[in-house]
């Protein structure tokens, strides 16, 4: 239920298009029937996944953020303190170079609205208490510790490691990369659920106005022609997995909060208003595909073919959900976005995941891949005896205060070096836990000959420049990287912020 003891509502409005005065409107009305009046210090956390010309549907759009922004302070009045947007985007790349590509930067400049890259802020640690927890604390940018009000901007879309990206799931981007990839794995979805005791937000704005279905970098536009509103996650969530016929507790994160008590997902205990009925949502959204296909399935009828064993026993789960797999869903779709020719250039290619038991049917000249750390094998490749084995675990050494930034650069450097060595071999071990879309997207460029997306020259220039910035502001910024062990937020002992509120 919601802080204030009433039930959870959720808004659903129609908007044909990335209009900002009518954005403006409509949130502005949605947060005065919410009662909602932003204060202190306010920050709006939107998806910028990534951006650009490859990922024109990943993110929220700055058109929407620019309407969520005004109507803010139509409603706040002097309230607000501060008033600032803060993400840090995936695969790798710089978060100035997102906010950037997403046409924020000018944006953010003409309202003056501060911006935070999450990746340029100093970590600090934060405490979890609750039972099932992953581990007893994370790190997050210490700018969300001091947020008094969180404003969640999500881009409604499906996801290849979760089902669909919502709310709730939209809370990955708040940690930077060398804590991000931390549990990217069979428990991606624990660690979503753990994450939700740093904050709740107040109000949520989803923009579904172009949806993305299918995938969550490279993602189908789905005109769903909508902007969801709600003041409660896990009821949020459980509307928007309605709307497009997923039943919510099937998926694990939100299961997870509402076991936890952060909310409901019985739409009896849901008040949904709006311009829009439900049915009429679900009519929109007909035919809507979420995420969630197995590898081998996904890639079916093409040159690549998967295997997949079991990624760690001790887990109990037969398919690392959250981990290579699904990355490698979504590093193909990026290089055929980039390279219409991917396809006919890639070679016949095999690829094994986990701990897999049977045969694998490459021919003389077909390069055998074996990536992540649990990946395991025994057999014969082109007349060649291979004993690939498991790499040592190291989740549970996995010291977050240890964690090692992750570099777009090394790994190029990594991924090609490995090339280089095994060019006269039949196989490859390529390890990582997991192994990243930006690792797998270099690995099937390489292999194939498809055009690079790091090194097309339209956009090495901006990206070089966000590149070293990004490099120089955590050099120059950053007190120190060493927090000391028990640093606690002023949300670390509140549950009505940080966890459920009953």
């Amino acid at each position: 239920m919601t802080t204030n003891g009433t039930r959870p509502r959720v808004i659903i409005r129609a908007c044909d298009a990335y209009h900002v005065p009518t954005i403006r409107t409509i949130i502005r009305d949605g947060l005065q029937q919410l009662r909602m009046r932003p204060a202190g210090r306010t920050l709006l956390k939107p998806n910028l996944v990534s951006s650009g010309n490859l990922f024109d549907h990943a993110f929220t759009r700055a058109e929407f953020t620019e309407g969520v922004l005004l109507a803010l302070r139509d409603v706040s009045g002097d309230a607000m303190t501060e008033l600032a947007v803060g993400e840090r985007s995936g695969i790798t790349i710089p978060t100035r170079y997102a906010f950037r590509g997403a046409g924020y930067d000018k944006m953010l400049r003409r309202l003056k609205v501060k911006r935070y890259c999450f990746d340029e802020e100093q970590q600090v640690e934060y405490q979890l208490r609750h039972e099932g927890r992953l581990r007893d604390y994370i790190f997050v940018p210490e700018v969300l510790t001091k947020t008094e009000f969180l404003i969640n901007c999500p881009k409604f879309k499906a996801h290849p490691w979760t089902t669909v990206t919502f709310s709730m799931k939209n809370y990955i981007g708040l940690q930077d990369d060398r804590h991000r990839l931390i549990d990217h794995d069979t428990h991606l979805n624990q660690k979503v659920a753990d994450l939700q005791y740093i904050i709740q937000p107040q109000f949520i704005a989803a923009d579904a106005i172009i949806a993305g279905e299918g995938r969550m970098l490279t993602p189908l536009p789905f005109d769903m022609k909508l902007i969801i509103m709600g003041d409660n996650q896990v009821a949020f969530d459980a509307v928007c997995c309605q709307i497009i016929g997923v039943d919510p507790l099937s998926v694990e994160h939100i299961r997870l909060a509402y076991e936890r008590g952060f909310g409901p997902v019985d739409l009896a205990q849901i008040d949904i208003i709006g311009d829009v009925s439900l049915d009429a949502a679900r009519k929109r959204a007909h035919g809507f595909h979420s995420g969630l296909i197995r590898v081998e399935d996904y890639f079916r009828e093409t040159k690549i073919k998967t295997y997949a064993g079991v990624p760690d026993e001790k887990d109990g789960c037969d398919y690392c959900w959250g981990g290579c797999p699904g990355a490698l869903e979504e590093a193909i779709e990026i290089l055929r976005l980039f390279d219409p020719e991917t396809d006919r250039k890639m070679p016949p290619l095999h690829l094994v995941f986990g701990a897999y038991k049977g045969p694998i049917d490459a021919k003389p000249g077909e390069k055998v891949i074996f990536l992540g750390n649990c990946a395991e094998w025994q057999g014969t490749i082109a007349g060649e005896p291979v004993d690939i084995k498991r790499l040592p675990s190291t989740r549970d050494k996995k010291d977050p205060h240890y964690a090692i930034p992750s570099d777009i650069y090394q790994k190029m450097a990594a991924v090609t070096l490995r090339l280089l060595r095994s060019k006269k071999k039949s196989y490859l071990r390529l390890p990582g836990c997991p192994v990243s879309v930006a690792e797998q997207v270099l690995l099937l460029a390489d292999i194939s000959g498809a055009k690079n997306p790091y090194f097309d020259p339209r956009t090495a220039v901006n990206f070089t420049r966000s590149y070293l910035a990004f490099r120089t502001a955590n050099m120059f910024k950053f007190r120190s990287y060493q927090t000391k062990k028990g640093v606690k937020s002023k949300h670390s002992n509140n549950q009505v912020q940080g966890g459920p509120s009953g």
